[in-house]
């Protein structure tokens, strides 16, 4: 027993059937694929117009840890209060001989009422900030990230003696609340 043979009709009608199913199945996945890519660019419009609003919204940079900390923000109708303290001369922790430290070093405080009651504390704040000073390497100063880190410890430090604890952030960080908003060095020679 053998086959008919298909008629010529019914084998062109089965080619369209197949070649329309392989284009619907196309068209719906490009659609979809399309969906997902408006959803996306959409989500992230909408994430970028939020962190960049005034209602506090974050966005995931500001929520990563960052390598530098925020800079403050300077209101020019008050200006800071910059308060000088007698230069240091102190002995370095030795490494291979007899180093010291000069240095003069300038608080800058919020107003100048707190530039005056600094004065009741100067001597506990000059006494932490010279066992900071000598407990310190000459390598440690010879970089610039290690006198920034040097700052930071004295605005700790002295923020400290004020009675204003310091805070540990997660990642080891200090960060001080207190009165004294910085440290700047106005000579710093090392011998």
């Amino acid at each position: 027993m053998a086959k008919a043979p298909t008629r010529p009709e019914a084998a062109a009608e089965a080619a369209p059937k197949g070649k329309s199913k392989l284009l619907m199945i196309i068209v719906i996945v490009l659609l979809l694929v399309l969906i997902i890519v408006a959803g996306g660019v959409g989500a992230l419009l909408l994430l970028k117009n939020k962190g960049g609003s005034d209602d506090g919204g974050a966005t995931p940079a500001a929520t990563a840890p960052s390598a530098s900390p925020p800079a403050p923000v300077v209101d020019l109708s008050k200006p800071p209060t910059f308060v000088p303290l007698d230069p240091f001369t102190v002995n370095l922790r030795r490494e291979e001989g007899d180093h010291y430290l000069q240095t003069v070093i300038v608080l800058r405080v919020a107003d100048a009422k707190t530039g005056e009651g600094l004065k009741a504390f100067m001597p506990e704040i000059r006494h932490r900030i010279n066992l900071l000073l000598s407990s310190r390497l000459p390598s440690e100063l010879f970089t610039t990230e290690g006198r920034e880190l040097l700052a930071t410890s004295i605005v700790d430090e002295a923020n400290a003696a004020l009675g204003f604890p310091v805070q540990t952030d997660a990642r080891g960080r200090t960060t001080s609340t207190g009165p004294i908003q910085a440290v700047l060095f106005n000579s710093f020679i090392i011998q």
